[in-house]
């Protein structure tokens, strides 16, 4: 005989799953701490100076 499945609790973890997903691929784009996003911002200007003082008038 087959196993009785629960649609509900099937559904129901089915969407959990999906949320961890969804939760994990967020901490990856959005989980930076203030510090790391400073610094970033700081690493981005330096490079921006530098690209636009090597930079040669025609």
């Amino acid at each position: 005989m087959s196993e009785i499945v629960n649609l509900n609790k099937a559904r129901k973890a089915r969407a959990q799953v999906e949320a961890k997903a969804t939760a994990a691929a967020n901490r990856a784009k959005f989980g930076r701490t203030k510090g790391e996003k400073a610094v970033s911002k700081l690493e981005m200007a330096k490079t921006e100076r530098t690209l636009d003082g090597a930079k040669r008038e025609d």
